[in-house]
């Protein structure tokens, strides 16, 4: 099933578009993409982590199986399956909300952001960028109680034992599944139509973890964001069972049954280099993305 605003087929589909009409043509050479792995080390990682996914596939209990959703459906008490008829009403690939447990070795199909892409570098794109946000987030209002926001940040992470992490170097908010706004604020800063958005108390801000994001931010560039949403507590209200401290990749298969792929190569790169490429500029789109998604499906 495809999903709003989503793609199995790759980075095809998305548009890029710059703020600014003297912005580069999207062509990027490694040089301007500073991978702090190599590609030996990468190696070394993944063989890692197949010896690990090989040896937990050993230990799975044996009285468990899989229904066709991909979905380990075991009672807590016998080990027996639960009746087929509980998922009967639900669409074949989407179990939102399951109280089974997501098989971990599943292989779901990407979950892979299709809209448009505005990405914003300098003082002046941000700022425009921002002031048309908020243009669009107040004709949104119209007719509708609660406007939410996908909210997530990068930052380049530290690889050496006492040197701290970089300052919050991207930043990204997805107000629909059509259009997602990449700001590169190491570079711009946080002007102050911006800032109004994040400290907007009449507009939701959802993710994951994102109690600490609005901290980084705060101790980063000195902007307390208000009205924060953790879309960990909504899953843990929704679903049954001991509540735990979910993570976006986790909370995205148990959800809608899709894969929110993370490479290392991406995920721990240097978010501060000049220009985002477009791999970059696509993971964090689709993160903030996934966050938005994700609480509108719950909030249903």
């Amino acid at each position: 099933m495809e999903f709003p605003g989503s793609s199995n087929s790759g980075h095809s589909s998305t548009e890029l578009s710059a703020c600014s009409s003297s912005f580069p043509s999207w062509s990027f050479s490694s040089s301007e993409f500073d991978q702090p792995f190599t590609e030996q080390q990468l190696q070394a990682i993944e063989a890692i982590e197949a010896a690990y996914q090989s040896t937990s596939a050993k230990k799975r209990r044996p009285n468990s199986t899989l229904d066709e959703n991909g979905v380990s459906c075991v009672s807590p008490n016998t080990g027996r399956r639960l009746p087929r008829s509980i998922f009967s009403q639900q669409s074949p690939h989407f179990s939102p909300l399951s109280s089974c447990r997501v098989n971990s070795k599943m292989r779901f199909p990407a979950l892979s952001y299709g809209g448009r892409i505005i990405y914003s570098r300098t003082v002046s794109e941000v700022d425009r960028a921002s002031r048309e946000l908020a243009k669009k987030i107040n004709s949104t209002r119209k007719g509708m109680e609660q406007i939410t926001i996908g909210f997530d940040i990068e930052w380049r992470p530290s690889f050496k034992r006492g040197v701290p992490p970089g300052k919050a170097a991207v930043m990204q908010l997805c107000l629909e599944n059509s259009e997602c706004h990449v700001m590169h604020i190491i570079h711009s800063g946080i002007p102050q139509s911006l800032q109004a958005l994040l400290e907007d108390d009449t507009l939701n801000k959802a993710g994951v973890g994102i109690a600490s994001d609005a901290s980084k931010v705060f101790k980063d560039y000195n902007v307390s964001m208000k009205q924060l949403d953790e879309i960990s507590d909504l899953a843990n209200q929704k679903l049954a069972g001991v509540p735990k401290k979910w993570g976006l990749r986790a909370l995205t298969e148990t959800l809608i049954s899709k894969e929110l792929r993370k490479p290392d190569r991406i995920r721990l790169g240097n978010w501060e280099v000049a220009v985002l490429s477009k791999e970059q500029l696509h993971y964090a789109a689709t993160d903030a993305f996934a966050s938005w998604y994700l609480h509108e499906i719950q909030s249903q």
